[in-house]
């Protein structure tokens, strides 16, 4: 089966809702699906006999399988992508979205957070575990090279200074530091405003390059861009939750050790973020059973965006479960997400996010 949403099989009308039933009943209840429980709600007056040969039908597209000798079916990989591509927009289907009162609710909850980076990761990653009922991961943002925002210096007892440095995307790092002599606040105010002055948004060469005579703002310039190195060195950062809830919903101990393994290996995990994380800002990408390139995640699902500003500074979420996962819930869910990060951003930090009128659904 083509992974091309637009080489999906053509079905009818009836066939469409069968297996949208088939899924929905499957995501709900693990259990083969069998043609009179289908009969019995269906919405028009269709027997069983007609129901069995739109599921064989059904099975040979691909769409569904028979696990075993019984009559009952169960999606297949490409049956929960045409679900996901084709239908999952369509009035009932759509109706495991979060509700306006729910996507409110995380607004709310965001706008009475603490202004800090950390702080808005950390909410992201839990928010999204509840909401979507799936394990979830947050990416913290970054740019291409990190930049510099703003510098604080704040006199604390004698020869100790703490250093505030803020880089463009969030990220905070206080230091403290020892000077060879003691100087007042207001002396380090105005050392502060000089080098905020000369610093906004360039990166660690350019500040290297830049030339000053005071041998404070050297040394103080040269630390500000050694941060700035370790930062652009750092390996990305992760935030992930919601596991512990996700693994009774594995009925397939294959697909929860490809969780556990996942969840617990930064790089395999920061490896699968970066390979499937193609869409664009607040797009909504679902991935199912690895889009037939990871064998590692191959009975799992994936649903991601990112966020942030195109171009610019970004980072990615994303809600991972079984391939049986309420796919309506966590798309909302990841959608709304992204959209209040990318808003704190901006708001918070000073980044001007281009609009857009609507974002879109991928399913590889």
């Amino acid at each position: 089966m083509s992974r091309d949403a637009a080489n999906l099989p053509e079905l009818t009308e009836r066939q469409e809702k069968i297996l949208a039933l088939i899924v929905q009943k499957y995501i709900n209840k693990p259990e083969p699906v069998g043609s009179k429980l289908l009969a019995d709600e269906y919405p028009q007056n269709v027997s069983s006999a007609t129901i069995r040969n739109e599921m064989s039908a059904l099975e040979e597209l691909g769409l569904v399988v028979a696990p075993h000798t019984s009559a009952g079916r169960i999606p297949t990989e490409a049956g929960y992508r045409y679900f996901v591509k084709r239908l999952l927009d369509r009035g009932a289907l759509n109706a495991d979205s979060l509700t306006p009162e729910e996507s409110k609710n995380i607004v709310a909850d965001f706008s009475g957070a603490p202004g800090e980076l950390d702080s808005w990761m950390r909410l992201a990653v839990s928010t999204l575990a509840r909401t979507s009922r799936g394990a979830a991961i947050v990416t913290a943002p970054r740019g291409a090279n990190s930049k510099f925002k703003h510098l604080a210096l704040l006199s604390v007892q004698g020869h100790m200074v703490m250093l505030v440095l803020v880089l463009h995307g969030g990220y905070v790092r206080q230091q403290m530091l020892t000077l060879s002599e003691v100087l007042t606040q207001d002396t380090l105010t105005e050392a502060a405003n000089r080098l905020n002055a000369i610093c906004d948004s360039r990166d660690a060469d350019e500040i290297r390059a830049l030339g000053v005579d005071n041998e404070l703002d050297r040394e103080l310039l040269e630390l500000v861009a050694r941060i700035l190195d370790e930062r652009d060195n750092d390996s990305t950062v992760l935030y992930r939750d919601g596991l512990t809830e996700l693994l009774p919903e594995f009925h397939v101990n294959e697909a929860a050790q490809q969780a556990l393994r996942i969840m617990e290996e930064t790089a395999l995990l920061t490896t699968i973020m970066s390979e499937f994380g193609t869409q664009g800002i607040g797009d909504v990408q679902v991935v199912i059973a690895g889009d037939g390139r990871r064998d590692d995640v191959r009975h799992l699902s994936m649903v991601l965006s990112r966020y942030g500003v195109a171009g610019g500074t970004m980072g990615a979420l994303a809600v991972l479960g079984p391939t049986r996962m309420r796919y309506a819930r966590a798309i909302s869910a990841v959608r709304v997400v992204a959209e209040v990060m990318s808003n704190l951003l901006v708001a918070g930090y000073g980044y001007g996010l281009e609009a857009s009128d609507k974002t879109s659904i991928s399913s590889e």
